[in-house]
């Protein structure tokens, strides 16, 4: 029998990776979500035989309801309409789509099906209580995507996290690792979508230039595994081939890599290790013999200051930082600031107090969350600093 599953965010990179590892005789697609990319998901719709897909951006909607000439397919505006969408519980879910705006669709779909695999950082960082505790009331299992993630929960599923000593994440350090630190100041956007092992977006690349990237997945493994921040640390590795590194209390210690591409986490999310993956490799011994791990360099990547002012208890200061992140990161895009303020300003926004107090406040639900973002992008969008 096919496995019915929805692709949320399905023209992005993730969603798009899946979609590449999948075929009609094993799958059959429910649902598809872009947010402006009308024509690539009717394609992809007419390609997989989908009858509904969700197009969130209005004019984008409009536009794939005039252009599509496909009688079976219906589209949708937006995620209120799942219970007529999907009559019967999903097998799986990609959960792929970017930004705040993926965290309200990641949380409502998770009713509807039996697995869900979460590439939507919000959700994990902004959100995971409420997350978690979705998925336990509707009996859904989880996985994450994110490679680091991945590797870790595929190793420690079943393990007692507090046998674990450390978890180290790697993180390739970007375009601007060997970059020389007084040339800083004229880094431009070209400079920093230049990722020397990855393929990913414009946000992510720059997150990934100034380290938040990796700042993110710190939290992300704080609450997903339930460590504590003392027990996670992060590691440069050039080559982007270990992707984790554990280390037990028992004295023995664990490496997990895999190939540099995204398409391993998601294959095996898919299908549970009960199938090979064709493109499999043998040991990279040349990379193993030349991992050049090392400690992050304050210096340039300052960014990273802030893991130690995070607060030990789920907050509202999660969603804060990652909205001025996102904000600050959208202004250097559009070429408003320069390359060094993004850190500097994440920096000097998070320490002032009417941003600090959101660290006592717990939200209670979704809404509350993403209000608070807007709140705090309507803050910003208003000061003249920038």
């Amino acid at each position: 029998m096919k496995k019915k599953i929805a692709v949320l965010g399905s023209t992005g990179s993730i969603g798009g990776t899946l979609l590449k590892l999948i075929n009609n005789n094993e799958f059959d697609v429910q649902l598809l979500s872009a947010n402006k990319n009308f024509k690539k998901i009717l394609k992809q719709a007419k390609k997989f035989k989908v009858k509904n897909i969700i197009i969130t951006d209005h004019k984008s909607y409009l536009q794939a309801v005039k252009f599509n000439k496909n009688k079976n397919l219906k589209i949708h505006n937006k995620f209120n309409l799942l219970d007529k969408i999907l009559k019967k519980k999903l097998d799986y879910v990609m959960a792929s789509i970017s930004g705040i705006e993926g965290l309200k669709p990641t949380f409502k779909i998770i009713k509807y099906t039996k697995k869900i695999a979460i590439a939507n950082k919000e959700s994990l960082i902004c959100a995971w209580p409420l997350i978690k505790n979705e998925l336990k009331k509707f009996n859904t299992k989880f996985i994450p995507i994110d490679s680091e993630h991945f590797t870790i929960w595929s190793e420690i599923n079943n393990v007692d996290t507090s046998q674990i000593k450390k978890i180290y994440l790697t993180a390739s350090g970007g375009p601007l690792l060997n970059y020389d630190l007084k040339k800083f100041n004229k880094i431009n956007v070209s400079n920093i979508l230049k990722h020397p092992t990855w393929v990913m977006g414009k946000k992510i690349s720059v997150d990934s230039a100034t380290m938040m990237n990796k700042c993110f997945e710190v939290i992300e493994a704080k609450n997903i595994f339930n460590l504590s921040y003392k027990q996670i640390d992060i590691l440069i590795h050039p080559k982007s081939y270990i992707h984790s590194i554990i280390i037990y209390k028992n004295g023995l210690s664990k490496i997990i890599l895999h190939d540099t591409t995204m398409k391993i986490p998601i294959f095996n999310s898919l299908y549970n290790n009960n199938k090979s993956y064709k493109n499999n490799k043998n040991l990279d011994l040349k990379k193993l013999n030349n991992l050049n791990l090392t400690k992050i360099d304050i210096k340039k990547f300052p960014i990273v200051k802030l893991l130690k002012k995070l607060p030990v208890n789920f907050s509202l200061f999660e969603t804060i930082i990652v909205t001025i992140n996102d904000f600050m990161v959208s202004n250097f895009l559009n070429n408003k600031i320069h390359f060094n303020d993004i850190s500097n300003l994440v920096l000097y926004y998070l320490q002032l107090k009417e941003f600090n107090k959101y660290k006592k406040l717990r939200p209670k639900n979704i809404t509350e969350i993403i209000k608070t973002s807007d709140i705090i992008k309507n803050y910003l969008f208003n000061l003249k600093k920038i």
